[in-house]
């Protein structure tokens, strides 16, 4: 069932319908992206009683068009493997392409440590996330388009409404026509995105200091793609000042953006977006090849303080989902798998929490380490993709102590499943400071710039203009 409005009837056989003057749910998740469509999704398989709204309606743009192949395992939990299929084109792997190195450094993914999943895909994130959050109302998710959460208060002990039903937070909504609704609900669930609802109201937000990107991105039709297997493929370009990405979709259409540093920014000084976008692109030969008959379908546009995280994951009736946690680069292609997954862990907590009040401190905690670990894992090689040390690596694999194949597992997002790729990670790294420590100088003076570089320039309002 579908809503667009703030009246809603639950007609679930066994669940206390909601009158107009009381609204109840078990769970309450904030935000319709691919977090909190996977976790409302399972949730209410599990039989809760869930609620999930959404700012905007479904379709609306989004980026972060790149999907991973662990992905593809939690398209067939959720039951939506065959529509994913028919939106996105296949992507294999990746390539990098360096100023400093004469060719194009490929990865595939059936390269992997594991070779059981060799693909992923691209997708316009309009039909993904309207497909997942669909989804999630055939399984049983009451859902709420063009309403925003306007204010949430947590109980500091147990309530009880009309009905007797507990519940230890008070939600409040506002639909478009300035409508606002008081839900009562056990539990919630911040799904926001980089909106980051409760850690910005609570104040546990914080800039990442290792690290601070913006992207300026656009989206172009008639882009020159590889041939045959690998037209899907993404591609990373690197330049002076960050990376571009260079994404196929299925449309025909290619996502292309420009990820960079905050003093580089500043540069753009009074140019369009537009403007400072193409004028980046011109200082990148194989990248302007690609566009050169290409014209843009969309309005250039701007995002920034890519890098962030929450002082705490979750409360004692509260978890933080996805990027409404943390973020911190979208060169690995990370967000949606992350989302998603802990939109997985976080339905398994809050199930617990609902059903066995006696585990869900364990189980909390447990969501806690299992929603850090994928940020940790990525953000190590995250904080030095642009370091001519790490650019060396990328272009020239070795496969020694199976080196090659734990990082495509990486890439691949295969971080969960307990391949056994540490060791080998571990032995990367060793490789990586091994190479510093032969560059003391350059490692030294390129480590000063990059401080340099990740300083807060830039208000995230001012790239929007």
């Amino acid at each position: 069932m579908h809503h667009q409005d703030s009246t809603c009837h639950d007609s679930t056989p066994g669940k206390p319908t909601d009158t107009a003057t009381s609204r109840y749910c078990d769970v309450f998740v904030v935000g319709g992206g691919p977090g909190g469509s996977t976790l409302s999704t399972l949730l209410a398989r599990k039989g809760h009683d869930v609620v999930m709204v959404e700012k905007e309606h479904h379709p609306r743009f989004h980026i972060g068009e790149s999907l991973l192949p662990a992905n593809l395992e939690l398209f067939e939990t959720l039951g939506v493997a065959e529509e994913i299929a028919e939106i996105g084109i296949d992507k294999w792997g990746a390539e990098f392409v360096s100023p400093h190195h004469d060719h194009v450094q490929p990865y595939n993914f059936a390269e992997a440590w594991d070779k059981s999943m060799p693909k992923a895909y691209e997708v316009e994130r309009t039909e993904f996330d309207r497909i997942l959050f669909r989804n999630a109302e055939r399984n049983g998710a009451r859902t709420f388009e063009g309403n925003r959460v306007v204010d949430i208060d947590f109980h500091e002990e147990e309530r009880r409404d009309p009905a007797d039903r507990p519940y230890h937070a008070t939600v409040t909504t506002e639909d478009e026509q300035g409508q606002r609704v008081d839900w009562h609900t056990a539990f919630v669930a911040d799904a926001t995105g980089r909106d980051t609802f409760l850690a910005q109201r609570h104040g546990w937000k914080r800039r990442n200091p290792k690290h601070n990107s913006a992207a300026v991105f656009g989206h172009f039709r008639d882009a020159k793609r590889n041939p045959g297997k690998t037209e899907g493929n993404i591609t990373l370009f690197w330049f002076d000042h960050g990376w571009f990405w260079f994404i196929p979709l299925k449309n025909g259409v290619t996502s292309v953006g420009m990820v960079t540093w905050p003093y580089h920014m500043k540069s753009r000084k009074g140019r369009s977006l537009e403007q400072f976008l193409f004028d980046n692109i011109e200082t990148v030969p194989e990248l302007e090849r690609r566009l050169a008959d290409a014209s843009l379908v969309r309005d250039v546009q701007a995002t920034g303080n890519f890098s962030y995280s929450a002082d705490r994951s979750h409360g004692e009736r509260f978890i933080l989902v996805g990027d409404a946690f943390a973020f911190i680069d979208p060169v690995f292609s990370s967000g949606v798998m992350l989302a998603m997954q802990g939109g997985v862990f976080g339905a398994e907590a809050i199930d617990t929490v609902l059903r066995e009040p006696a585990q869900a401190k364990q189980a909390l905690n447990r969501y806690d380490r299992q929603v850090r670990h994928g940020p940790r894992e990525f953000s190590w090689f995250i904080y030095r993709i642009t370091k001519p040390v790490m650019r060396n690596l990328f272009m020239g694999p070795r496969n020694i102590f199976r080196v090659q194949e734990a990082l495509i597992s990486l890439l691949a997002a295969d971080i969960y499943r307990g391949t056994p790729i540490w060791r080998s990670i571990r032995i990367l790294k060793g490789i990586y400071y091994l190479s510093s420590l032969g560059q003391c100088r350059r490692a030294f003076a390129d480590w000063r710039a990059h401080r340099r570089k990740v300083r807060p320039l830039t208000p995230e309002s001012d790239l929007r203009q």
